[in-house]
């Protein structure tokens, strides 16, 4: 077995093919975040980590449509009332590609509707506290990041404040 057998993410050979995406903050009412640990397939993005819920925006498709979508599939959530977080873009035109984006939407969700979700893509799912998958070694790049800027949101400052300390 080589040692790249024990990372997925270094494992696998098969083309990975970047595009447009979505990810759920699903926070679940004085909870914390509704986690999927991504199955450890080297053919998908970020295998055995834990990352938001959500993918793909199918061509034509509309982010919120395609957030509804994905919801449904991985977990029979309805989607209600999300709310635009953030949105990340990636240019890899020097990699031969194009531009994507990854948008974030937060999507408050009751104890009794967690209760009712059924996973259907992924390992596993699990509540996290804030602080507790901020320090998860292994959480998608870009969703911890959108984790990171919701939890420590307070601490943003606008654009051209002044907040260089010595």
């Amino acid at each position: 077995m080589t040692q790249s057998a024990n990372f997925p993410l270094l494992a696998g050979t098969a083309p990975l093919y970047p595009g447009d995406a979505v990810a759920a903050l699903i926070l679940v009412e004085g909870s914390g975040y509704l986690m999927q640990l991504r199955d450890s397939r080297p053919d998908i993005w970020y295998p055995g980590h834990w990352g938001l819920f959500g993918g793909g925006v199918e061509p034509g498709e509309d982010p919120l449509m395609a957030l509804a979508r994905e919801l449904k599939e991985e977990l029979e959530l309805e989607l209600h009332a999300p709310e635009f977080f953030a949105e990340f873009h990636f240019d890899l035109r020097e990699l031969k590609l194009e531009r994507y984006f990854r948008r974030f939407y937060i999507v408050p969700i009751s104890h009794a509707v967690a209760t009712r979700l059924v996973l259907h893509e992924g390992a596993e799912m699990q509540i996290f506290a804030g602080e507790s998958i901020l320090r998860e070694p292994r959480v998608t790049p870009y969703d911890s990041f959108a984790l990171f800027l919701h939890y420590s949101r307070h601490r943003l400052a606008p654009k051209g404040a002044c907040g260089i300390r010595n």
